[in-house]
C-alpha cells in the first residue's frame, strides 16, 4: 500500500496522483500507520498479560475483562500523566529507589531472613511510600513554577 509523506487532516485513506502514471490512486496516511502501531502495542500488552492473570484465576470472564480494563486504563492513565509530566521532576529518582529496594529485597531475603520471605505488606508500604514521596516532592518543588503551570491544558 502506498503511504503519503504528509498528513491529510483526520483522514486515514486518501486519493493522490501516482508518480508514474498520474492517475489517482489510494494511499494511506501516517495517521493510519500510527493507529496501527498503537493497536499492535495494545495487542502485545494484552497477550503478555494473559499468563499473569492465569496465575491468579482460570475464570475466562475475569481473564478477558481484566485485560480489556488494563488496556483501557493504561491509555487513559497515559493521557492523564502526559498533561502533568512536567510537574514530576523527582519521580524518576523515586522509581530508581523502588528498583534499588526490589533488588536489595531479593538479596536480603536470600541471605538474612529465615525462610527467604520478605513481608509483602512491608514491600507494598515501602514501594507506595517511595512513589508517593517522589510525586509529593515533585509537586511541592514545582508549586510556584510559572512555566510548569502555564503548560497545563486550559479547560
Amino acid at each position: 500500500m502506498r503511504v503519503t509523506p504528509e498528513l491529510h487532516g483526520q483522514k486515514f485513506i486518501v486519493k493522490v496522483p501516482d508518480a508514474k502514471t498520474g492517475k489517482m490512486v489510494r494511499a494511506i496516511t501516517p495517521l493510519l500507520l500510527a493507529l496501527i502501531v498503537i493497536n499492535l502495542a495494545d495487542l502485545v500488552f494484552a497477550i503478555d498479560s494473559v499468563p499473569a492473570i492465569f496465575a491468579i484465576t482460570t475464570d475466562t470472564f475475569i481473564v478477558y475483562t481484566s485485560n480489556i480494563m488494563a488496556i483501557l486504563g493504561l491509555r487513559a492513565l497515559y493521557f492523564a500523566l502526559a498533561a502533568m509530566v512536567h510537574r514530576f521532576h523527582y519521580l524518576k529518582y523515586a522509581l530508581a529507589l523502588v528498583l534499588v529496594f526490589i533488588g536489595s529485597k531479593i538479596f536480603v531475603a536470600d541471605f538474612l531472613l529465615d525462610g527467604g520471605k520478605f513481608p509483602p505488606v512491608l514491600s507494598l508500604v515501602v514501594t507506595a511510600g517511595l512513589i508517593a514521596g517522589g510525586i509529593g516532592w515533585s509537586l511541592w518543588k514545582t508549586r510556584g513554577d510559572k512555566s510548569a503551570s502555564s503548560a497545563l491544558p486550559s479547560a
